[in-house]
């Protein structure tokens, strides 16, 4: 579409009339985009103002623009601020009077208002969908856009519906925002709202130095509240004078009881926030909180959303959430007045079996389709490779939403910054023969046993399971007998992550070899991981362990990033081709193994992480195409 150009002046006027005295670094150019090129998907995270850019444009448009949103709370704020500031401005939701709703919705069938929210189920109605297509409504707006994506951290089913009301608008520009999306999330929207692959995309605002990010792993419950108390006394101060208030997630109702329960005997004023709660009671905390009437709430992820304290000092992980998007989008509620803020997460052994046998479940007891399940697994992971790599946490982050630009060269403040880095004397030919040890004890117990039969025949330990079954008799019996269940199981868990060992999902988990695994052990691929330093895990007042630093993703040079985007865009075209999501296609980190490694042949494609005979014989070709099209040799 043709859409006609602002002048800076008219800016300007603008932001000086919404009470603005400056735009933030990267506004003006986003404004600029949905004025001028009519489509834009920005990225930046809550607090960043993504607001503006959407409300300014509609201030300058004529006609009504409508902004999708599934936060209730959150368009009561917007509505109030707007109508302070002199803009015409309403919303609907569920808890708006029918009278007053009535009302309303007349007013916006007479052109009354500039800015209408409403959240995705009304948008899909007939009815509502005939009265917006007789006013003029020169934008729609797509808030947290990442929940039309099936395959994301919040996918909601009623955003589905949004992608057909677009057409109805006719020319309408259309923005999609969200704080946290990775590129094949990116593409997904996308695809969804069908919006082509050139639409501009625009992240902004995703490093946060302020914030110290650590991660540790632990064992027991004991280590963990030793975690959390030192984190809260190092961020908050005392209970009796605490400097500001914090979150902290739990990864079940019981836990987020018995932690709240823990803390206010420890003298806290805390509370407990889950979807088992009242109504009534899930207000009060949130109130609660707002008001500063209590110093920590201890919640599971139905808490955040919404929810904009400044002075937050801390967000606490008692286990980690389901994805990196998920986890930097609740750990980013803290330090949001732009002040020091600290972020922990916490990782036990038991904590990848639990997660995989409640990603087989659906919320009615009954099983996932398989394909889902592995790629929620797979986020997972990348969450986990997070927590035990040793570069800068932030860094790693911003490199996993693709945001290069805004990279740190190390922050400074995260744990892996601060402490020193513990040499390792291990050479790569011991390391590799640790790893297929542990991997030669995980095939003699797969799909037969669980991880602790796997540590226990590594350590030569009695055990009824092994006698029963003769692996005390295998040469793996005692093989690694010289170090403890912490330290095997750590590493256990990091063949995890590395996608060398899995789970057979129930209710006691039985741990797998996976093919890429057996590939490992049999030496036909080499043993990239890097091994915790040895030692026990000890809770610490606030200061993780030192470790090495992690193989990170390599950065792409200026040929790399051409051929990512290129690949994107291909997998965005054959996803739509195909009818499936884009991650069936290929996932992020295969594209950009393949930007990096750049083959030329199916042999060199074989090598790629996540391209295995099905998808080279189906995508292959594809791939190899846009290599030489867009890296010629």
């Amino acid at each position: 579409m043709t859409a006609p150009t602002h002048a800076p002046a008219d800016l300007d006027s603008a932001l000086t009339r919404l009470g603005y005295e400056s735009f933030r670094p990267g506004q003006r150019e986003a404004i600029e985009t949905i004025l001028d090129v009519g489509r834009l998907l920005l990225v930046a995270p809550t607090g960043g103002g993504k607001s503006l850019v959407y409300q300014l444009p509609a201030t300058l448009l004529p006609g009504t623009t409508l902004v999708v949103s599934p936060l209730i709370a959150l368009m009561n704020d917007q509505v109030r601020q707007l109508q302070d500031r002199g803009v015409a401005a309403t919303y609907l939701a569920s808890t708006v009077d029918p009278k007053e709703s009535s009302r309303r919705l007349a007013g916006i069938a007479r052109g009354e208002y500039k800015l209408v929210y409403v959240a995705p189920e009304r948008l899909a109605l007939p009815w509502f969908q005939k009265l917006i297509e007789k006013i003029d409504c020169p934008m729609i707006v797509v808030d947290e856009a990442h929940c039309i994506s099936e395959w994301g951290h919040d996918f909601r089913p009623e955003y589905m519906e949004i992608g057909a009301v677009l057409p109805k608008l006719g020319s309408a520009r259309v923005m999609a925002c969200t704080a946290t999306a990775t590129p094949l999330v990116r593409d997904e929207i996308l695809s969804r709202l069908n919006l082509d692959s050139d639409t501009p995309q625009l992240l902004r605002g995703f490093a946060r130095p302020n914030l110290r990010l650590r991660a540790q792993e632990l064992v027991g419950k004991k280590a963990r509240h030793g975690h959390v108390d030192a984190l809260l006394a190092e961020a908050l101060g005392s209970p009796s004078a605490p400097r500001g208030a914090a979150i902290v997630y739990a990864p079940t109702r019981k836990e987020t009881e018995n932690e709240a329960k823990r803390l206010t005997a420890a003298g806290w004023k805390a509370d407990a926030y889950h979807a088992g709660r009242g109504r009534n009671d899930r207000e009060r905390v949130q109130n609660g909180f707002m008001d500063r009437e209590l110093d920590v709430v201890v919640a599971t992820n139905a808490f955040g959303m919404g929810i904009d304290r400044a002075d937050v000092r801390a967000v606490v992980h008692l286990a980690p959430p389901g994805s990196v998007e998920a986890y930097y989008q609740e750990v980013g509620r803290a330090g949001r007045d732009g002040e020091d803020a600290w972020g922990l997460l916490l990782v036990a052994s038991d904590d990848p079996p639990r997660r995989r046998r409640l990603l087989e479940m659906d919320g009615d007891g009954g099983t996932v389709a398989p394909h889902i399940v592995q790629h929620k697994w797979e986020l997972y992971l990348d969450l986990l490779k997070w927590a035990q790599g040793g570069s800068c946490r932030h860094d790693a982050i911003l490199r996993y939403f693709g945001d290069e630009a805004e990279t740190l060269a190390g922050c400074g403040r995260c744990d892996v910054c601060m402490e020193l880095v513990a040499s390792d004397e291990r050479s790569d030919e011991e390391r590799t023969e640790i790893v297929r040890k542990i991997l030669s004890a995980v095939a003699r117990v797969s799909g037969r046993f669980g991880m602790r039969a796997a540590v226990n025949l590594l350590r030569g330990v009695a055990d009824e399971r092994l006698g029963r079954s003769g692996l005390d008799e295998t040469k793996t019996f005692g093989i690694l007998s010289e170090h403890s269940d912490e330290w095997l199981m750590r590493v256990i868990n990091r063949c995890v992550t590395a996608g060398w060992v899995g789970f057979q999902g129930d209710d006691r988990p039985l741990v797998l070899l996976t093919s890429v695994g057996r590939e490992v052990m049999m030496g036909e691929r080499p043993a990239r991981v890097l091994l915790p330093a040895p030692g026990s895990v000890r809770p610490s007042s606030g200061r993780s362990r030192t470790r090495r630093p992690a193989e990170d993703q390599q950065p792409l040079d200026d040929v790399g990033e051409q051929l990512f985007e290129a690949l994107r865009a291909w997998r965005q075209a054959t996803a739509r081709a195909e009818g499936v999501p884009a991650y069936v296609v290929a996932h992020d980190r295969t594209l950009r193994e393949v930007a990096v490694a750049r083959p030329r042949s199916e042999a060199e494609l074989a090598l790629v992480w996540g391209l295995g005979p099905a998808k080279r014989e189906k995508f292959g070709d594809g791939m190899l195409a846009v290599v030489k099209e867009s890296a010629p040799a």
